[in-house]
């Protein structure tokens, strides 16, 4: 169950930076523009079913500001039934 739940969020984080860039992982129109991907950073959030680390992406600028785990944020309730969901 942590290891779908982390692979859920991720991938929710992944689409959340983005749709905030403009532009997908890996795309050519990403080239040469202000802001961009940079790198991850580790962090441990508390779920029903424990402690799960996930890997949340940042952007150059720092103004990415993600909803489904938003910053300083480590407790996810009810996480475990949105996972089961999809």
């Amino acid at each position: 169950m942590k290891a779908l739940t982390k692979t859920v969020i991720e991938t929710a984080l992944e689409e959340e930076l983005a749709e905030h860039l403009g532009y997908d992982r890996h795309d050519p129109l990403g080239r040469n523009r202000g802001n961009s991907r940079n790198g991850k950073r580790a962090k441990t959030v508390l779920t029903d079913s424990g402690e799960v680390a996930i890997e949340v992406p940042r952007d150059r600028d720092g103004s990415f500001e993600p909803v489904i785990v938003a910053k300083r944020q480590r407790r996810l309730a009810n996480i475990d039934q949105i996972v089961l969901s999809l």
